[in-house]
């Protein structure tokens, strides 16, 4: 049986990361087995950045947002020697295990340390919601209470004003950041990578909503790095009777205490990860799907289909 486990946290950070690791620590010792904290992600993993966690370690970090043990970008962890070094760390401490949290470039990470020789477990921890092995990741839902709190008070002032707000959400390449916003706040319009992006539409429709339908207002969300809002606004404000306004909510999306849904998440994965490795098993991620804690082989979940996507994208249009 694995007798010493380390975490650590990995990419940008996301509410509901300390939750995991707390629940990762806890549930570990309660079953005999020692922690380590490494601080800083891969990087800390290469320069030997290592804290025991006790119990009183994990005390009153579930409310936090952010991760307690920090996270850093380690491109060279690509290459083996850099690998063989983090390895020979490990072994070096007594470490015969590792929980990792973060994205699909973190999950990638562990999967070439199993093969290597450390079991590794995944858990999905970014807000994007963009890791296919799950339905829902931890800080998904923070980061969209965050999003939809923001649109609700620029929806009030949209009215008051004949103007369409158009919001750009953070999803990196995936647009569930922005569809589950836009389903939540009634928005008009919604821009992501899966639906692509055609300017003569959005104009046309707007116009539509200003002269047939008299709409007071108009909300656009738009799933960053796809159009430069900003200049979007002008557009609209140039050709339809909306007066065109952008707003990027930016990183105040990552940040805040998890909400109640992202804690039990969390904790649930953390607990599930610590029987993994109990087991024996490394290689695998743990995700939520159809409600239920599962675990899959990594390669295998970054590869699985999203078909809950396609459903929703077809709510938001049966609700237009």
């Amino acid at each position: 049986m694995v007798r010493k486990i380390g975490i650590l946290t990995s990419g940008g950070d996301a509410p509901g990361m300390n939750a995991a690791i707390r629940a990762v620590t806890r549930v570990a010792l309660n079953n005999g087995i020692e922690m380590v904290g490494i601080h800083d992600g891969y990087k800390g993993l290469l320069e030997g950045n290592f804290e025991i966690l006790q119990k009183n370690s994990v005390s009153d970090i579930l409310d936090r947002g952010g991760t307690k043990l920090g996270s850093a970008r380690l491109p060279e962890f690509k290459e083996k020697p850099v690998r063989d070094k983090c390895i020979e760390n490990l072994v070096q401490n007594g470490i015969e295990a590792l929980v990792v949290i973060g994205g699909d470039g973190s999950y990638r990470g562990a999967l070439e340390l199993t093969k290597q020789g450390i079991n590794c477990i995944g858990l999905p921890g970014t807000i994007d919601n963009d890791i296919s092995g799950t339905d829902y990741t931890i800080g998904f839902d923070t980061a969209l209470h965050t999003c939809v709190e923001a649109v609700d008070k620029l929806r009030d002032t949209s009215s008051s004003h004949h103007r369409c707000s158009i919001v750009e959400v953070m999803g990196n390449h995936c647009g569930d950041l922005a569809l589950y916003t836009a389903i939540c706040c009634g928005a008009e319009m919604v821009i992501t990578p899966e639906t692509g992006y055609d300017e003569i539409e959005v104009l046309e429709r707007l116009h539509y909503l200003d002269q047939t339908v008299n709409k007071s207002h108009a909300i656009i969300i738009v799933t960053e790095k796809i159009v430069d809002v900003e200049g979007l606004a002008k557009k609209v404000s140039q050709n339809t009777g909306f007066s065109g306004r952008a707003t990027v909510l930016g990183h105040i999306q990552r940040g805040g205490s998890p909400t109640p849904n992202d804690r039990v998440l969390a904790s649930r994965m953390g607990e599930k990860a610590v029987e993994l490795l109990m087991d024996g098993i490394g290689g695998h991620c743990v995700g939520i799907i159809d409600n239920q804690i599962t675990s899959l082989p990594i390669d295998e979940a970054l590869q699985r289909p999203n078909t809950s996507r396609k459903k929703m994208y077809r709510l938001f249009e049966n609700l237009m």
